[in-house]
């Protein structure tokens, strides 16, 4: 039988075994976490074309299959089989299921899988039936495909889309920009659909896709624009936040639209992490793993505590239930705008998520758009 003094030498060594095998355990979570983080600022994704169902059609109601998606408040776009509907409000809802009229486009057959999205679909004449172009842009790292609507005048507006997005997220604001009659410009950039990768296969927050954003407008100086709107959507205000601070060009914008940008990458960060339940200690960590897998300092990344240089009136839009980038960015931009004298026309809305301000209220929308664009129609 063990003796007392040799029973304690054995239960110290399984609490060291035990303490030791627990914090292998601890440390493996924070770096899954940390990676899993990086992944959900870096990584690239091209998404699928299903999230509801068409389960019945009457005239031009159309019920769909309730999801988080389908039974938003606001004007949708569903997408079955390659044809396109625009739909309006809530009509009704009953457990399990949504009904919407179509404002636009075919009633959908029923049965239909669908894609239920914040974005118009298509091209610019699919979308809103406006005759455009595609043209290439010469980037550093190879052609880039934009879709060129002609215009009046020297002022072009140039819009930018968001991470992992599409050119089409960018084509609400079509429709006020050639009633105004000004050339319009919707580019895409590096690991879009149809670009060029970057070097790493990743995505860079902004820090690297801003030179893409250069390209284009050098693109457009070619084609007879002498001054510039810029119009981003998400992590498109952060790339327009990145040219304005560091390209030579950025004293040739007149003016620019940010809806719902990615202000602070840090506070992005945060907000993410607690989106997904996960201590907040992980986005400091998640932040390191990007810089690591980059090169990208995100601390950098901060249009509130690194403004641009050059800072041209700015219409800010964003919603307040917005989950990927909280308000409180937007908030935080303005205090500083108004620190440095920054023009920053602020207009949060009540409803919708993140980058859905025009789909609660496009009637709002369209006319802070116009009014903010209005002068840029009059300029040489």
């Amino acid at each position: 039988m063990a003796s007392g003094s040799e029973r304690r030498p054995r239960w110290k060594r399984r609490a060291w075994i035990a303490g030791g095998a627990a914090l292998i355990i601890l440390v493996a979570a924070a770096g899954y976490g940390a990676w899993f983080g990086s992944e959900q600022g870096i990584e690239v994704v091209h998404y699928g074309t299903s999230n509801t169902r068409v389960l019945t059609v009457q005239g031009d109601l159309v019920t769909l299959e309730q999801t988080p998606e389908s039974g938003k408040p606001g004007t949708y776009w569903l997408e079955c089989g390659g044809a396109y509907s625009m739909l309006g409000d809530v009509v009704s809802r009953a457990p399990g299921r949504v009904t919407r009229k179509v404002l636009r486009g075919p009633t959908p057959s029923v049965g239909t899988p669908g894609w239920f999205g914040n974005v118009p679909p298509g091209d610019p004449e699919v979308a809103w039936g406006i005759g455009y172009s595609e043209i290439m842009v010469p980037t550093e790292l190879g052609p880039a495909p934009a879709w060129y609507v002609p215009g009046k005048g020297a002022t072009w507006v140039v819009a930018v889309h968001g991470q992992n997005g599409r050119r089409k997220a960018e084509l609400k604001i079509l429709p006020v920009v050639h009633r105004l009659g000004l050339p319009f410009l919707d580019i895409s950039y590096r690991n879009d659909e149809g670009a060029p990768p970057s070097p790493d296969g990743l995505l860079h927050l902004g820090d690297s896709e801003w030179r893409d954003l250069e390209a284009a407008l050098r693109q457009a100086q070619t084609m007879g624009a002498r001054r510039f709107v810029l119009y981003g959507t998400s992590m498109g205000g952060q790339i327009i936040g990145q040219f304005l601070g560091r390209s030579s060009l950025a004293n040739l914008v007149d003016r620019v639209i940010m809806d719902a940008p990615m202000i602070d990458v840090r506070m992005t960060g945060e907000q993410g992490v607690k989106n997904f339940h996960l201590p907040a200690f992980l986005a400091g960590l998640s932040n390191q793993v990007i810089k690591w897998r980059t090169g990208v300092d995100t601390d950098r990344l901060s249009l509130i505590r690194h403004p641009p240089k050059i800072r041209p009136p700015l219409l800010l839009i964003h919603t307040a239930p917005d989950t990927a980038h909280p308000i409180q960015e937007a908030r935080d931009l303005v205090a500083t705008g108004r620190r440095l004298g920054w023009k920053i026309q602020f207009e949060p809305f009540a409803q919708g998520e993140h980058t859905e301000a025009w789909n609660v209220d496009r009637a709002r929308y369209d006319r802070l758009v116009r009014d903010f664009l209005s002068p840029a129609r009059s300029a040489p």
